[in-house]
């Protein structure tokens, strides 16, 4: 049996691969027919509409919507194929024997269990109080701070980098001790904009005076940028700061908070993620098993009863 199922599978992906072909352009828009428009007749009369076809399209993986959508007729065909083995099936009872009946019961409750997550989770409210308090309450969450910079490049490697342009590159150690200088002359009253010019290695950020970024607690950066830059104060510079190619001293030139305004759909959406994973963790609690049976767990199996003593 098995054999013959993947023979069934292997014809199937072979029918789609005949319709799919690589590097294949985008697929076409659904067609603008009325959901009573019908769209085909089956062998056995059956007639199949478009709205037939939006609904089965819906629940179609990604992959099987384009495909369906690149070669309509074959899809049609394939659909009528798969009508005609699966009531085959059902005559001869085949949905009732294993592992056919488990592997059906299985999908079911799958499928049952998903559309109940996402029913529990489309009835989650967030109320719009409740996003005034938490922008309230968080408020350094949605701190934002803009940068200007200057970057020390280092290579241990002699022979990589600067040395094509006629310098040698810094050692780490050497980089860090430029920026080290550089920082004690910052707090010393250098000016900052004019040590970028002559010292910053990040052409793109020296040509607009040291400008960097805005950066927010939420963008994928480095911890130590993340913890340095969020302790500044306007117009204070960072020590210097590692990253795998060189040190970054940073000042902050504008420390703002977003407002509620573009801060409202991002703590919508938190507070609902919050919610529903709160959810899905009180049905994990809830679901109880006892397990009366340890060698099932264990893969061990039971310790034998002792011999019942011997009468002398």
């Amino acid at each position: 049996m098995k054999v013959l199922c993947l023979l069934a599978i292997a014809s199937f992906s072979a029918l789609w691969a005949q319709s799919a072909p690589g590097a294949a352009p985008p697929p076409p828009p659904l067609p603008d027919l009325p959901d009573d428009a019908v769209v085909a007749i089956f062998g056995d009369g059956t007639k199949f509409t478009m709205g037939n076809f939006r609904k089965i399209f819906e629940a179609l993986p990604a992959a099987n919507q384009q495909m369906a959508l690149r070669n309509r007729e074959q899809w049609l065909h394939q659909w009528e194929l798969m009508r005609k083995l699966t009531k085959m099936a059902e005559d001869a009872k085949l949905d009732q024997e294993s592992p056919y009946k488990e592997t059906l019961a299985y999908g079911r409750m799958n499928v049952l269990a998903t559309a109940q997550i996402n029913a529990a989770i489309n009835q989650i409210v967030v109320e719009p109080g409740d996003i005034v308090k938490y922008y309230d309450s968080n408020k350094v969450k949605y701190t934002q701070v803009r940068v200007k910079a200057i970057y020390i490049a280092f290579s241990d490697d002699a022979a990589a980098g600067g040395a094509s342009q006629g310098k040698k590159p810094l050692t780490e150690a050497e980089a860090k001790a430029k920026a080290t200088k550089l920082l004690a002359a910052i707090k010393g009253g250098a000016d900052f904009v004019k040590l970028v010019k002559e010292n910053s290695e990040d052409e793109t950020s020296r040509e607009k005076d040291g400008d960097f970024a805005t950066l927010r607690s939420s963008d994928n950066i480095p911890d130590a940028f993340r913890a340095a830059v969020f302790a500044l104060k306007k117009g204070e510079v960072s020590e210097a700061l590692k990253q795998p190619n060189g040190y970054y001293l940073l000042r902050a030139e504008e420390v703002t908070v977003r407002p509620l305004s573009e801060a409202r759909d991002e703590i919508y959406n938190e507070l609902r993620n919050v919610r529903s994973d709160e959810w899905l963790r009180g049905m994990d609690r809830d679901a109880k098993v006892q397990i009366v049976n340890p060698a099932f767990i264990s893969g061990m199996p039971a310790p034998a009863a002792p011999a019942a003593p011997t009468k002398q």
